[in-house]
C-alpha cells in the first residue's frame, strides 16, 4: 500500500508494485475461517461479493479481500468506477504506526523496505489476503470485520482487527471504519506521529478531472478549483495540505463532469493524483487516487475510528449533496 511516513519513500501508491492483473473468485457459497488462536469459527455468507442495489447505485464488497469496497456503479450498469488492479487499490482502510524498519531477513519486500507497521484491509504486497471474522447484511447496510495484512510483509496478519459499516442511501455511501490494535511487537516504537489515509480511494482513471474547493468561504457555493492532475510518475501524488481543502472533499469526474467524490468531514488535507494514463477502467493498471489525510499516533493498543462519504453523480449534484451533509452534521452538534 502507500505510505506517508519517513521521506515519503516510494509514494502513497500500489500502482507501481504489481504488474499482475486482478483475479476474481466468484463462488455461489464461500466459507471463511478465523485463523486466530486455536479456535476457528466459520462465517458463512451467501456470496463472496455481497451486493446492495437501491435502484440508484450498485455496491459490492469483496469478502475474499477483507470486505473492502470493490464495485460501485450506476444501478443497472456493469461499469464499476472503483479500480481493483491489485491488493493496494479498492476503497479500503490503511494505517501507519511507528517508525520504518528493515525486516527483509523476515520476508519483507525489498521494494517496501524499510517500512512502518502498515495494516491494510485487502491484502499484502505478495497478494496474501485478509481474513473475514464476521459479516452481516441488511437491506441497505453491510458490516464486515477482518484481520488485516501487513502490506510490506509476506503473509503476516496484523495484530489488529478492522471493522467497516457501509450504508447506501441514494447516491451516497456512508462508511464508518474502526481499527482495534493489540500489538505485541517491540520494533516499531511508540508515540510516532504518522499521516493516515482516511481512507485510501482509487477511482478509475477514466475519471481524470480533479475538482475541489480551496477558498476561505466554504459551503457558500463559491467557485470550485480545477487543479492540474499530478502524476505519481513525476515524483508523488498532488499534495493539498496546509488545511487547503476547506470543504473537506475532492472529486474525480469525466469530461461530462460526472464521477465520484470523497468527503471526509474531519480532513482539510488531501492527497490526489493519477498513476499511469487517463482512460483506465476497473481492472487496468492506470488509476486515479484520493486520500483525505490527517496525522495520528497509533500505539500498540490504539482504537481508531472515523467516518467518510462517497458521493456519485454530476459535479453540481456532488457539491450540493456534500453541502447538505455538512449542514446536517452541524445541526447535530
Amino acid at each position: 500500500m502507500s505510505n506517508l511516513i519517513s521521506e515519503n519513500q516510494k509514494g502513497l501508491v500500489s500502482s507501481l508494485k504489481s504488474c499482475m492483473g486482478i483475479i476474481f473468485l466468484s463462488f455461489q457459497m464461500f466459507v471463511f475461517a478465523q485463523c486466530q488462536n486455536d479456535q476457528q469459527p466459520l462465517v458463512h455468507v451467501e456470496s463472496s461479493s455481497p451486493v446492495i442495489d437501491n435502484g440508484i447505485l450498485t455496491l459490492k464488497l469483496d469478502l475474499t479481500r477483507g470486505g473492502a469496497i470493490s464495485y460501485l456503479s450506476l444501478s443497472g450498469k456493469d461499469r464499476s468506477i472503483v479500480n481493483i488492479y491489485d491488493e493496494g487499490r479498492y476503497i479500503q482502510q490503511s494505517y501507519y504506526a511507528g517508525k520504518s524498519v528493515n525486516r527483509q531477513e523476515e520476508g519483507q519486500s525489498p521494494d517496501w523496505s524499510p517500512w512502518s507497521w502498515n495494516p491494510i484491509q485487502v491484502g499484502d504486497a505478495f497478494r496474501n489476503r485478509a481474513e473475514i471474522l464476521d459479516f452481516q447484511k441488511s437491506e441497505n447496510e453491510m458490516y464486515v470485520k477482518c484481520i488485516p495484512m501487513q502490506w510490506d510483509m509476506n503473509n503476516h496478519p496484523a495484530e489488529a482487527e478492522m471493522e467497516q459499516w457501509t450504508t447506501l442511501n441514494g447516491n451516497v455511501l456512508k462508511v464508518r471504519n474502526k481499527l482495534s490494535c493489540h500489538r505485541t511487537d517491540t520494533i516499531y516504537g511508540e508515540g510516532v506521529l504518522n499521516d493516515q489515509e482516511l481512507p485510501a480511494v482509487y477511482p478509475i482513471s477514466a475519471l481524470d478531472n480533479l475538482y475541489s474547493y480551496f477558498g476561505d468561504a466554504p459551503f457558500t457555493g463559491a467557485p470550485m478549483a480545477n487543479p492540474t492532475v499530478e502524476h505519481l510518475e513525476d515524483g508523488f501524488w498532488g499534495r493539498y495540505d496546509d488545511n487547503k481543502v476547506t470543504e473537506n472533499w475532492m472529486a474525480f469526474v469525466d469530461k461530462n463532469k460526472w464521477g465520484m467524490a470523497v468527503y471526509s468531514p474531519s480532513c482539510t488535507n488531501f492527497l490526489a493524483g493519477m498513476a499511469g494514463h487517463p482512460g483506465g477502467e476497473s481492472t487496468d493498471s492506470s488509476t486515479s487516487y484520493i486520500a483525505p489525510v490527517t496525522k495520528a499516533i497509533l500505539n500498540k493498543n490504539s482504537v481508531y475510528e472515523y467516518e467518510y462519504f462517497i458521493i456519485v453523480g454530476s459535479l453540481s449534484e456532488i457539491r450540493k449533496t456534500i453541502e447538505a451533509l455538512h449542514q446536517k452534521n452541524n445541526s447535530q452538534q
